[in-house]
């Protein structure tokens, strides 16, 4: 029977690394769909994501790439599958309910677990969807506190990443090293000129002219992770805070939407700070 599978090879750059690859596949009889490949010369490391078609036995492929390539290489064979995701919220509407939709007319292909919260205030649009909704109230507790509260609802669910919605808690270095590289987050992007509470007004007090959002993993630097997606509109004098808020949101659903959509479908390599996109 036929199968297909996303091969992806983070390992030291060396030469031949491609031919000995694509002989791995074609001593298999596979055939290949779709290959991109970049070599970071700066700290010589090799990239590739390769779709391959046929009959195989995975374990066979993977042993035999791993037999190939440099000491110190990551190959992860990806079967197809819905991947698994979970929400985090707070009171923010717009990138959750951007989310829920895209669920729901199948766009997202993934499914959603289940939406967090730590404030009751969207609890009804998540059940408007049929997603379940947990309210992990942070009230009364330390942060370490309520995040032992979270995490032990997180760890009920079987998932792929846990997507920030506009979670405006900031996270600590034991939830994400927990959670490492499997946590994304949205944020305006201008972070860290803007930081703190109404960005969009201090941003207008400051007559930006662009305004934009970033999708990025969670590290333990705030807002510092590898970068997925960015985008920017641009502004001008016309616009009170108010307006650029609401066109910040609609950016920010929209970046959002694609780095979702890059990492679902196995587009992302973390390359130390940085991120190669295929």
């Amino acid at each position: 029977m036929e199968q297909r599978a996303r091969v992806l090879i983070d390992c030291p750059d060396e030469k031949g690394l491609v031919y000995k690859i694509s002989k791995v596949f074609y001593d298999r009889d596979l055939n290949i769909e779709n290959n991109r490949e970049f070599v970071d010369k700066e700290h010589g490391r090799f990239f590739m994501r390769t779709v391959v078609t046929g009959t195989f036995d995975p374990d066979d492929l993977k042993a035999a790439l791993q037999a190939i390539v440099p000491a110190q290489s990551d190959i992860r064979l990806v079967l197809p599958r819905r991947k698994k995701i979970l929400l985090l919220a707070t009171k923010e509407a717009h990138a959750l309910g951007d989310i829920l939709i895209r669920h729901a007319d199948g766009e997202l292909e993934a499914d959603i677990e289940a939406v967090i919260a730590n404030h009751d205030t969207l609890r009804p649009l998540v059940e408007r969807f049929g997603i379940p909704f947990h309210l992990v109230s942070a009230e009364g507790l330390t942060r370490e506190e309520h995040e032992a509260k979270v995490m032990a609802q997180i760890d009920r669910y079987a998932f792929d990443y846990i997507v920030l919605a506009k979670y405006m808690r900031i996270l600590t270095p034991t939830f994400v090293a927990a959670y490492a590289r499997k946590i994304i987050n949205i944020h305006h992007s201008f972070l860290p000129a803007f930081i703190g509470a109404n960005p969009y007004k201090q941003a207008y007090e400051r007559g930006v002219k662009i305004i934009g959002a970033t999708a990025h993993f969670v590290t333990d630097d705030l807002d510092e992770g590898p970068i997925i997606a960015q985008d920017v509109i641009p502004v001008n004098h016309r616009y009170g805070w108010e307006e650029m808020r609401r066109a910040g949101r609609d950016v920010e659903k929209i970046v959002l939407s694609r780095a979702l959509a890059l990492v679902l479908h196995d587009r992302v390599f973390v390359n130390g700070n940085k991120t190669v996109i295929f």
